[in-house]
């Protein structure tokens, strides 16, 4: 049975196309993934496809009766309680299972909440809500698991894989994809490519058309070449050059093929402009016995965590639990209503929040980027460009940007700031899979430390080795063996709540030695290990450096002053070659080299 057949659909953006001459056929059972860059039109091809938008061009053709349920990126719900809406429409279904599905995407207290009252991420979860309990032959959805916590995406993709309608989805997490696709619908450059398997396979097949149409240009440009050369020698007796075909060869030897839309790989380290990352001491972020309460509600209480340099922490547990107001408290933006919250003195925080409210709507992203400056440095210009913003791009205001354009500019000015401690509140949301992994892959070779909240468990799985879980009901556990040990118990871990190096108690008397508090032995994963031992690796190097230098000024130090300077210096400079050797030596051991 054929759901929708689109044919040769095009939908443009004022500079550009986003997508042309489309064909696609959707019948009952297929489980089509929508993939892009930012910008390439995934959501409005989703809008096209449910019939909210119309095409600029091309056909597109409706199975007669087919039922079309579709969760748009920013849903509109009208008015009502939240009972009343997710019960609108809903004549076929049991009321209990409106009741299940709200229960399981952290919504059942809401029940007789006036929609108007709502987060942004409530609502969304309200829309997906009302989009599943209802009986369709076609799912389309816009990032469905937005705003949701780890227990309901696992849910999600579990009703997903058993729906046996069409299905058509935008996700950026590749647990998903993989789990409920059986096909991948790729944007790219204004061109569609379809890929049979699910993400797995779109992966391969994305990389071989990259490698196919690189070697095709080289092939093309060399051959043209060759006739441009053949064409500008001629024959002795030739009176009259063939102008015609020496221009069209001409033309192919200087354009490019297939234009990128994006120029080079995503420069998160702003390719050296920002300079190295600041050094950190050894104390970052202390939290002594840290609680915090709305109304009458306990989020988490009495938590100890001493947040070390290089440290990689997660911070996770379900929708309300607390885990954005405890970021809040950790970046100082928000008091604790109970404990203390110290931060060492070299510590240069930044913090990437969910909402991007700091970027002001009316202004241009050149404006953003230049600060107070007036107008961007050549070197900011540069900076924008690594991050696929272009000249037009630059002079967009916000507020017309794409959401994952406006969270990319957002990671730009985080970033730029050259931080050593970097905060990321759900920082998967809305940003394309190339973005995510570029960002992966920074944070695997980026010095300073880092604490994510985060409901991706591709990205979770990447960049966070221990693990802070809340429970929301005032609890706090902490994963001594790091995420994959959380990830291992299905979310659900057994250890008594522990709090790894906790601080000692600032209060007047020490607890009971009878009842010592619980604490964790801090076992480090493998690749824990390994980068902790580069970084040491690369101190031993740098101090090594220091020393050599240290030690030929001191062989040409002219005068008694200098000569006393330099040898001070050269002895905390051997002093920190000792230190650094120590600390590769005990990492080595540990990882059992």
């Amino acid at each position: 049975m054929i759901l929708v057949d689109i044919e040769q659909v095009a939908a443009r953006r004022p500079d550009r196309p986003l997508f042309e001459h489309l064909s696609l056929t959707l019948r009952a059972g297929d489980r089509l993934g929508v993939v892009g860059r930012n910008g390439t039109g995934k959501s409005t091809l989703l809008r096209v496809i449910a019939g909210t938008t119309v095409a600029e061009a091309g056909t597109v053709r409706r199975g007669r009766g087919v039922r079309v349920g579709f969760l748009s990126q920013r849903p509109d719900l009208g008015s009502g309680t939240v009972g009343s809406i997710i019960g609108r429409d809903h004549e076929s279904g049991q009321p209990w299972e409106a009741a299940a599905i709200l229960d399981r995407l952290g919504m059942a207290g809401l029940v007789e909440a006036d929609v108007a009252t709502l987060s942004g991420g409530q609502a969304k979860r309200l829309a997906l809500a009302k989009v599943l309990v209802e009986e369709v032959d076609l799912l389309i959805l816009d990032e469905p698991t937005n705003h949701l916590d780890l227990d309901a995406i696992a849910w999600l993709e579990a009703r997903l894989a058993r729906f046996r309608g069409g299905l058509v989805v935008i996700t950026h997490d590749r647990h998903v994809l993989d789990r409920v696709t059986t096909r991948i619908l790729e944007l790219d450059r204004g061109q569609g490519y379809l890929h049979e398997g699910g993400y797995a396979s779109y992966l391969e097949a994305a990389a071989m058309r990259t490698t196919q149409e690189a070697t095709a240009d080289s092939v093309r440009r060399n051959l043209a070449r060759r006739e441009l050369a053949w064409l500008r020698r001629g024959a002795p007796a030739r009176t009259r050059k063939p102008k015609a075909r020496i221009a069209a060869a001409t033309t192919v030897v200087e354009n490019r093929g297939p234009v990128p839309d994006r120029t080079g790989p995503l420069d998160l380290a702003g390719g050296g402009q920002w300079g190295p990352t600041p050094r950190l001491g050894d104390r970052v972020i202390t939290l002594g016995g840290v609680g915090h309460r709305f109304d009458d509600h306990v989020l988490f209480e009495a938590l100890d965590y001493d947040l070390g340099p290089g440290d990689r922490l997660g911070i996770v547990g379900p929708n309300g639990s607390g885990k954005s107001t405890l970021l809040e408290i950790m970046a100082k933006r928000l008091q604790p209503a109970a404990g203390e919250v110290r931060t060492g003195p070299t510590v240069r925080l930044a913090y990437y929040d969910q909402t991007g409210r700091t970027l002001d709507p009316a202004r241009r992203v050149r404006e953003a980027v230049a600060g107070t400056h007036g107008q961007p440095t050549w070197e900011q210009a540069r900076l924008m460009e690594r991050f696929w913003f272009d000249a037009d791009a630059q002079w967009a205001p916000i507020g017309t940007l794409s959401g994952g354009e406006q969270r990319r500019l957002q990671l730009l000015l985080v970033l730029a700031a050259m931080p050593n401690v970097v905060l990321l509140d759900e920082p998967t949301n809305d940003l394309d899979l190339d973005t995510l992994r570029a960002l992966e892959d920074h944070f695997d070779h980026w010095p300073g430390t880092l604490v994510v909240v985060s409901h991706d468990r591709a990205f979770l799985e990447r960049t966070v080795e221990d693990v802070i879980i809340l429970d929301g009901h005032g609890g706090s556990l902490a994963a001594a063996a790091g995420y994959s040990s959380f990830a291992a118990s299905g979310g659900r871990p057994s250890f008594a709540a522990v709090q790894p190096d906790a601080i000692p108690s600032t209060e007047a008397e020490p607890p009971p030695a009878a009842e010592p508090s619980p604490v964790a032995t801090r076992v480090r994963s493998p690749s824990t290990l390994r980068r902790l031992l580069g970084l040491a690796e690369r101190d031993m190097v740098a101090a090594g450096a220091d020393r050599d230098r240290l030690a030929d000024e001191l062989r040409l130090a002219a005068d008694a002053a200098a000569l006393a300077s330099t040898a001070h210096a050269l002895a905390t400079a051997e002093a920190a070659v000792a230190e650094a050797e120590e600390r590769w030596l005990t990492l080595a051991e540990e990882l059992g080299m």
